[in-house]
């Protein structure tokens, strides 16, 4: 599915203009159970202020990410508006990027 030592981190931001919206709240919950189930979800929740979040993937490629994040009912509807970012994971297995 991808690299063992890449992911994709979705970053929300709330529009102010579209109200707050429970309908398509849990539309965006089913939608992240769904990623669940396939195992593309590593994590997600909102930020405390309320003004957005955050949702980590595994993808294919940082297409596939974005592919996903626009197909997440917050980003399809304009409730939020994403960034989607390549996240390389320091790790001891990796020896921190080969600068361990």
């Amino acid at each position: 599915m991808t690299d063992r030592f890449i992911r994709y981190v979705v970053t929300l931001t709330r529009n102010p203009e579209h109200p707050r919206d429970e309908a398509l709240i849990r539309e965006h919950v089913a939608f992240l159970r769904g990623l669940e189930r396939e195992g593309r979800l590593v994590d997600a929740g909102p930020f405390e202020d309320g003004q957005g979040g955050m949702i980590i993937l595994r993808a294919e490629s940082l297409e596939a990410a974005r592919r996903i994040a626009a197909a997440d009912p917050f980003i399809s509807s304009g409730y939020e508006t994403c960034e989607v970012r390549t996240w390389l994971l320091s790790r001891e297995e990796n020896d921190h990027m080969g600068m361990g």
